[in-house]
């Protein structure tokens, strides 16, 4: 044999790799067309149907929603949000890079076949990406509904090879673009447990292992019952006192008179009142969240009665910031955000409304009836110089969210205001729009943002509105915001205690 023969054999190229895997694709689809499992015909394509243009997860999404607690709200904003992300990525990229064509439906016994065929191609599955998106983002902000959504999930995509319109690879890949899809939303928006408030400034408080000691007022307009309830049973030797809104003033400042910890259930406007009570009384503060939006309770890392009495139970408490104005003679705190110009018109018609059409309709009437006209913007002089406003927004710490509107704090203790401005000039919706768009960290003629620990405006024009925590007053001449560093503290769980 001649010396120069090479006997070795070649290498599968990449080519010959791709072929591989493209038959053991193939195999894997007979095999599943191949199975039978009990009651499967009559339930995978129905449910594979049902997951067409995404109808069953905005169904599932609704029906989370619709169990009223903060965390199953945002599980399935989340879901949600992952879903749109997937399926953009999967019909702008995704379909159209790799042409696949779909199996061949012989070997899929005809009753589990669907009645109509997908006429896209094969590569990737998009249910099985939005099924994966759905549920990884559900399953990132809350644990618990995501194992309750993952088998469905799981179930949606194992139909796309059991009705014989996908291969097993289609499936496999639009998982984990519906998973990574998650991911890059949560990279954008971080879920509340990855922006925990820090754990600081702690504050030394009574242990409540029964309660004993917390005197609680709960506003009975906030529909608190419920919670008012599991808290008695948990914590027995606490005492409730639940009023009308037109007593929690009176009611909180004799609850502070015998009480070592006053207790607090009702919206932002009573916990407000409650933190005010408490601050002049030298009283620890436990906020049980029982209004519409709870910013506070929510920011401080307090969402429900469990929260509440962990915290109780084990003396877990911290100092916060309260904003404070002032105005002559009054003052006020704010323990979210203070604010003067349109919102607090905005406000005050919402409240002649609300009880009328209800809230979330009166709050969409009264932005139509403030913004569809002009009006007079609000004059004042901040600092040396001298301008109408549309909008000024001072937020008890750095607000983490773009645009106008509230987000979330991280820190409750971080010593600033987070103050916004909307300049005067024509058409203040068009003003407050683009302020919103832009970010609170665009300055441009029409608005502006920074952060300060006090702020003076002078030449405040007589009946100007002030709105702090969803309460309004009227304001003129001088107005000063400042900040209170860590003069209120206030009981919330506490990470590693």
């Amino acid at each position: 044999m001649s010396p120069d023969v090479d006997l070795t054999l070649p290498k599968p190229g990449r080519h010959a790799l791709r072929d591989r895997l493209l038959a053991l694709d193939s195999q894997l689809f007979e095999f599943a067309a191949g199975q039978h499992w009990p009651g499967a015909e009559r339930v995978l394509p129905r449910l594979s149907r049902s997951a067409n243009h995404g109808v069953l997860w905005f169904a599932t999404g609704a029906l989370i929603a619709a169990s009223r607690t903060p965390r199953a709200r945002r599980a399935a904003v989340r879901g949600l949000a992952s879903l749109s992300l997937a399926s953009l990525a999967i019909n702008t990229l995704g379909k159209r890079s790799v042409r696949r064509p779909r199996p061949v439906l012989d070997p899929v016994p005809r009753a589990r076949q669907l009645k109509r065929q997908p006429i896209t191609t094969s590569f990737p599955s998009g249910h099985a990406a939005s099924a994966a998106a759905f549920a990884t983002g559900v399953a990132l902000e809350s644990p618990a509904w995501g194992a309750a959504v993952g088998p469905v999930a799981w179930s949606v995509a194992l139909s796309r090879v059991y009705t014989g319109v996908h291969f097993p690879s289609d499936v496999l890949a639009g998982a984990l673009l519906g998973a990574g899809a998650a991911y890059a939303v949560r990279g954008l928006v971080p879920t509340r447990a990855q922006l925990r408030p820090p754990a600081r400034p702690r504050a030394k408080v009574p242990a409540l292992t029964e309660g004993e000691g917390l005197v609680l007022v709960a506003n009975t307009a906030s529909g608190t019952a419920d919670r008012v309830r599991t808290l008695q049973d948990v914590l027995p030797g606490a005492e409730v006192v639940e009023c009308e809104p037109g007593e929690v003033r009176a009611e909180l400042e004799k609850a502070a008179a015998r009480a070592r910890v006053l207790g607090v259930c009702g919206g932002d406007g009573t916990v407000n009142t409650a933190a005010e009570v408490a601050l002049r009384h030298g009283l620890p503060l436990a906020v049980l969240p029982g209004g519409t939006l709870n910013h506070f309770a929510y920011d401080l890392g307090v969402e429900d009665v469990r929260h509440l009495t962990h915290a109780l139970v084990n003396g877990q408490a911290v100092r916060v910031d309260l904003g404070q104005f002032r105005c002559g003679t009054r003052r006020g705190v704010f323990l979210n955000t203070c604010s003067l110009g349109v919102y607090p018109e905005l406000v005050r018609e919402r409240d002649r409304w609300s009880p009328r059409i209800g809230g979330w309709p009166a709050g969409v009437l009264a932005a139509l009836r403030v913004l569809r006209t002009d009006g007079h913007p609000l004059e004042a002089q901040v600092g040396s110089s001298a301008r109408p406003l549309w909008l000024l927004f001072a937020g008890n710490g750095t607000y983490h969210r773009m645009g106008l509107a509230p987000g979330r704090r991280v820190d409750l203790a971080d010593g600033v205001l987070d103050v916004r401005v909307v300049h005067g000039g024509r058409r203040p919706a068009v003003r407050l729009l683009a302020a919103a768009i832009a970010g609170p960290l665009t300055r441009s003629p029409a608005h502006a943002a920074v952060q300060v620990g006090r702020l003076r405006l002078s030449g405040v024009a007589p009946g100007s509105l002030l709105a702090y925590d969803g309460e309004v007053t009227e304001v003129q001449g001088e107005v000063i915001l400042e900040k209170l560093p860590e003069a209120l503290t206030v009981y919330r769980p506490l990470p590693g205690d």
